[in-house]
């Protein structure tokens, strides 16, 4: 299973908001050339962000403003904002196990705490990095670019 690339694309677009809103007009084709992706998904992504208050967006001129501080704002914030999860379920339960076997009629019992702790830890990870780290971590690493290509 994996977790579609919703929740890569929106942090890619808050890196860039950080390291680039004073440089560039920050558009969704600016973004989407970042990402490498059609700019729709981009428009896509700024929309859920937006409706879960993280972004606003101003149409037209391409002005996207951080709503919180980046201190304040997780990686699981991020997350539950793009990604579809069924009634808060990481893991989607295969319909209607066959109550007349003995392991169908028992599956749930068996693996329902496991997925459980599973989703539990993923969200305790994502909820202790916020974007402050991102950008702390963006930032070094636009720097030691920039070193290279003045040596280079």
């Amino acid at each position: 299973m994996q977790i579609s690339s919703r929740f890569t694309i929106a942090v890619h677009i808050f890196a860039c908001i950080e390291a680039f809103e004073d440089q560039y007009k920050l558009t969704s084709d600016f973004l989407a050339g970042s990402v490498n992706v059609n700019p729709v998904i981009i428009r896509k992504t700024m929309s859920q962000l937006q409706k879960a208050g993280l972004i606003k967006v101003a149409r037209g001129t391409g002005g996207i403003r951080i709503t919180r501080p980046l201190e304040e704002i997780t990686l699981l914030d991020i997350f539950e904002a793009v990604e579809s999860i069924d009634h808060n379920h990481l893991f989607h339960f295969h319909d209607n196990p066959n109550p007349a076997c003995p392991v169908g009629r028992n599956i749930h019992k068996i693996l329902d705490g496991h997925l459980q702790d599973a989703q539990r830890a993923l969200e305790q990870e994502l909820a202790k990095t916020t974007l402050a780290d991102i950008q702390q971590e963006t930032l070094a690493c636009l720097a030691k670019d920039a070193a290279a290509d003045q040596q280079g």
